[in-house]
């Protein structure tokens, strides 16, 4: 089966580090560009209705050619392994992402198209998007169902401190989403050096910080060039 990419995704994340460890748990905000050929209004009628959905996409930076039937989940400290179909790992067969975002609003442009805007979203800035589906509610939501090794929250919300100066080189609408990616702590879950100095893109900006206990320190915020 061949996949067409139906759109590309537009995010805060240029690169791997940062990004949320899964959909909705930072609401950062992105949008949804298809492609010429998808770029149809039609296609999207009666979308609107919805306030989630879902996304099929691609690990477009971890597409390899061989797999393994197992893997070492972040989670569990990396020291673990796990069968590929028991986690989330991006080294799959066939390197197919699933996430479900927040549908905010749909406009039409006269040159894209219509543009989802969305919210919560765990990919990188360029993603494929191969299809488009609502979240139902009802059948998609179960709130009794066990989480197997994934009980207990990933994260351990940090205290994030960044000084008046350096948060106000953010725009006002992305201060809150960057204090909020870095209280998630987006370093690997096995580095834990408080002298260390981190770099993290995020939306056009190079934010530097370094973390101790369940605080983190922003050190820096740059525009990139």
């Amino acid at each position: 089966m061949l996949l067409k990419t139906i759109a590309h995704i537009e995010t805060c994340f240029a690169t791997k580090f940062g990004v949320p460890r899964q959909a909705g748990i930072v609401q950062t905000p992105g949008r949804i560009v298809f492609e010429p050929e998808y770029r149809v209004a039609e296609a999207v009628r009666g979308l609107e209705g919805f306030d989630y959905i879902w996304l099929i996409w691609q690990f477009s930076k971890a597409v390899r050619d061989d797999w393994s039937p197992t893997v070492r989940p972040p989670r569990l400290g990396g020291n673990q392994r796990m069968g590929v179909f028991a986690t989330r790992s991006p080294f799959r067969p066939n390197a197919l992402g699933l996430s479900a975002v927040k549908l905010d609003r749909i406009e039409h442009d006269p040159q894209l198209g219509p543009v989802l805007y969305i919210t919560g979203a765990d990919l990188m800035d360029g993603t494929p998007i191969y299809d488009i589906k609502p979240y139902l509610p009802y059948t998609d939501s179960h709130a009794e169902a066990r989480s197997g090794f994934a009980t207990c929250p990933a994260d351990t919300l940090l205290e994030v401190t960044c000084e008046n100066a350096l948060i106000k080189k953010m725009p006002q609408p992305l201060r809150q989403p960057l204090i909020d990616v870095l209280s998630h702590d987006p370093r690997p879950q096995y580095q834990h050096d408080p002298d260390r100095i981190y770099g993290m893109q995020f939306s056009g900006f190079e934010v530097k910080f370094r973390a101790d206990g369940n605080q983190l320190i922003v050190v820096n915020i740059e525009q990139i060039p």
